[in-house]
């Protein structure tokens, strides 16, 4: 078994650069021309479902109440996986992400990154701040954002979630766009945060909570909607993971 996991996570990583590398072409227009950016949505999907598809690995969508593709949204999932990012490829809705500056420095994918989504250091006062008016920009330009709330994979003790960061709830505050919570629950099973990274079997599950209108809301009202998100996602992930929590 533990060869075998090793075999499929090599695999998974190799479908992984494969399909970006097949993609890029395309990525190329929307760097090309920004005005096109809903493209990057589109095929965020092509290449999540492609590389669960070819990793063998079932995945499903759960979107508790209609997302409309005319609007606008903030979305807030948990964090405890790398896999969490082409988990959120599968979003029926065209978005950009906001993550880490690490990214920036794998060739290729880096400059692809760079151009096509917002970048921070988290280590950094100043370029959160900086990311924070880009996002805010993003949204003037009608963009739809990924935003993980935590912060990168921090907790060391999943599926608990550690506090929310204040960034995405004032962004959509600022612009009065609506949040909508996201839970992911399965993925730091299939594939946790360990020095040794190694895929598990199991079915990628994403669910998309009933959206959170900010229309009214100022930012003296971050602290609580960033609590309302947050007791979202966990009350789900209690449901599914009672005992671990």
């Amino acid at each position: 078994m533990r060869w075998f996991r090793i075999f499929h996570t090599a695999y998974g990583f190799g479908i992984f650069l494969l399909l970006f590398l097949l993609l890029f072409p395309f990525l190329l227009i929307p760097i090309a021309f920004p005005t096109h950016f809903h493209l990057v949505g589109i095929i965020n999907r092509w290449w999540a479902k492609g590389l669960f598809i070819f990793t063998f690995l079932p995945y499903r969508v759960v979107c508790k109440a209609p997302l409309s593709k005319s609007k606008q949204y903030v979305f807030c999932p948990n964090h405890f996986s790398y896999l969490d990012i082409p988990t959120m490829g599968l979003n029926p809705i065209n978005t950009i992400f906001v993550g880490k500056n690490d990214m920036e420095k794998i060739p290729l994918f880096g400059f692809m990154y760079r151009k096509l989504h917002l970048t921070v250091n988290r280590q950094s006062l100043k370029s959160r701040s900086t990311t924070l008016l880009a996002s805010m920009k993003a949204l003037d330009e009608g963009k739809s954002l990924v935003i993980y709330p935590e912060g990168g994979i921090v907790t060391q003790h999943p599926p608990r979630m550690v506090h929310f960061k204040d960034g995405a709830f004032r962004a959509a505050i600022e612009k009065q766009v609506a949040v909508v919570p996201v839970t992911v629950t399965n993925n730091w099973i299939i594939l946790p945060d360990q020095k040794q990274l190694r895929l598990h079997w199991g079915r990628v599950e994403v669910i998309f909570h009933e959206p959170i209108e900010t229309k009214g809301l100022t930012l003296d009202n971050v602290q609580q909607l960033k609590h309302q998100v947050f007791n979202i996602i966990d009350a789900e992930l209690n449901r599914k993971y009672s005992q671990a929590l």
